[in-house]
């Protein structure tokens, strides 16, 4: 592998990774991304640092978790100041190219990315706050319901199906127009899909794929409410589940539409691979898969994200480079690692290089070291009344709320998460140990103000900026169309010939 390689990342919205405990489960139609992971090293029990969009992916690419950046929630600006891997990648000299979602909020569409080549699908605005001051507040014109899995079903398009052919069709362009040449340096390539995202709309072609498929029941059945531990009856009240009657067929039709998303995904990433290797550049490319967060799919009766157990929180997540043996990585993880492999892989000076984050590099990993940290996680957003943490280390997961009794849970004995141990006396110093680690990492007072502050003040300025003229912070692509194909200022023969690849020598 050469000093500075080229990086494609190709980023999945809501896959969770429990489909991927080494590669892609059987059950799933996606040749392409089954030849990725042949290739690849997997990483089975990656985590994201916060089970939401945006603030997960602010600590993707700065690194740093919400409570260092103050992304709480997917209305919460992305500070201009904070260092992305863009930002680290450009300044040792790489071209950064972002097509697709990556919703950042605020006047700053960029974030380090020199080019980019779509809209979001998401506002940049301060419209999705939510309010600590009002808990439970179901603000009906953007939060989830469960209309997404009523009306789970197939479609020629939709709104999140256009966006993401749009999204596939630039990056196969990009990749043609640097393998022409680009601006002659080491290039990376942020590809980011809304899919698997709901709602559950599936073409097809896709549907069609998933007729007998095995895996349309939960594992795991509905929980009765009265049941279910805080956060989650916070969660389904968030999400309207009242409202809503949530029969056994919607279920199957919902989890066989997100499977069959994921094959359209694993379509759009076939043709980018293709393209790469067509075009003569895949052995000087690493590339990164990965996923924001993960969707609970009905699990334990629950859904989308915005909780820390598995289905939510765990997401895939595999590196292919030349030089990397393909294998199985069991030690815990985090998305917050993406930031420093790069840096590591790319930037004079490493991960060493970057100012302090909370993720780590993977490079030791890949060499077969050893690593002990553990996974942190936190969340601050819709559904909670007070910010929540999760620490996994080795075969445990632990979870503290303020508001709420703990959460302990052995996942070698217990993947499902069915046994709350904390309510054991038997694991009373476990519960101890890890409360001892959560007092010595946040102080969750000053997290909850924090989080209360931040929203008080984007209410503030989102309805300001309502009044009067509006001025929208969405990203607009910008296209020369007076420098693009055959223009009378324009040498034809130069043209034509510029933009043949491989040209006719």
């Amino acid at each position: 592998m050469k000093r500075q390689p080229n990086i494609l990342i190709l980023m999945l919205d809501q896959l969770s990774g429990t489909l991927f405990p080494d590669g892609p489960a059987d059950f799933l139609h996606v040749p392409h991304l089954r030849a990725l992971a042949e290739r690849s090293l997997r990483f089975a029990n990656c985590y994201t640092p916060s089970p939401l969009c945006v603030p997960a992916r602010v600590s993707f690419m700065t690194g740093l978790l919400p409570s260092k950046t103050g992304v709480y929630d997917n209305a919460a600006e992305f500070p201009a100041s904070l260092p992305s891997f863009a930002h680290y990648l450009r300044r040792a000299g790489y071209l950064t190219v972002l097509s697709g979602k990556m919703h950042f909020v605020g006047p700053d569409q960029l974030h380090g990315f020199e080019r980019r080549l779509t809209t979001d699908i998401y506002p940049a605005d301060f419209g999705w706050t939510p309010d600590y001051r009002k808990p439970g507040e179901r603000i009906d014109w953007w939060y989830h319901n469960m209309s997404s899995v009523t009306g789970a079903g197939v479609a020629e398009t939709s709104n999140q199906l256009e966006f993401d052919d749009e999204v596939a069709f630039h990056a196969e362009a990009e990749i043609y127009r640097l393998a022409r040449g680009g601006e002659g340096r080491p290039w990376c390539l942020t590809v980011s899909f809304t899919h698997p995202h709901d709602p559950y709309v599936a073409r097809p072609e896709f549907w069609d794929l998933y007729q007998d498929c095995p895996a349309l029941e939960p594992e795991t059945a509905g929980i009765p409410f009265a049941k279910q531990d805080p956060h989650s009856q916070r969660l389904l009240l968030a999400n309207d589940y009242e409202n809503f009657e949530i029969r056994p067929e919607d279920v199957r039709r919902a989890r066989r539409a997100y499977f069959a998303n994921v094959s359209y995904v694993d379509e759009k990433i076939g043709r980018i691979l293709s393209a790469l290797s067509r075009c003569g550049l895949a052995d000087d490319t690493v590339v990164v898969l990965c996923a924001d967060h993960g969707d609970m799919l009905g699990e334990r009766g629950l859904w989308f994200k915005m909780s820390f157990f598995e289905g939510s929180a765990r997401i895939p997540l595999m590196l292919a480079a030349p030089g990397f043996e393909p294998t199985r990585v069991e030690t815990p993880v985090s998305l917050l690692d993406v930031a420093p492999t790069l840096a590591d892989l790319a930037c004079p000076g490493g991960a060493e290089s970057m100012l302090p984050v909370d993720g780590s590099s993977l490079m030791g990993l890949a060499a077969g070291e050893g690593r002990n940290a553990p996974v942190l996680m936190e969340y601050a957003a819709e559904g909670s009344y007070a910010p929540l943490v999760a620490i996994r280390e080795g075969r445990w997961k632990f979870t503290h709320c303020p508001l709420d009794p703990p959460q302990l849970f052995d996942l070698e004995a217990d993947p499902l998460e069915r046994r709350n141990l904390a309510e054991d006396p038997h694991h009373g110093p476990q519960v101890v140990a890890f409360m001892q680690q959560v007092e010595a990492r946040w102080d969750m007072a000053a997290f909850d103000a924090a989080v209360r502050e931040s929203q008080a003040r984007r209410w503030v300025v989102y309805e300001a900026l309502r009044q009067g003229r509006h001025r929208p912070w969405d990203y607009e692509p910008q296209t020369d169309a007076a420098e693009r194909f055959m223009r009378n200022h324009l040498d034809l023969n130069v043209v034509e010939t510029k933009a043949r690849f491989p040209r006719d020598e």
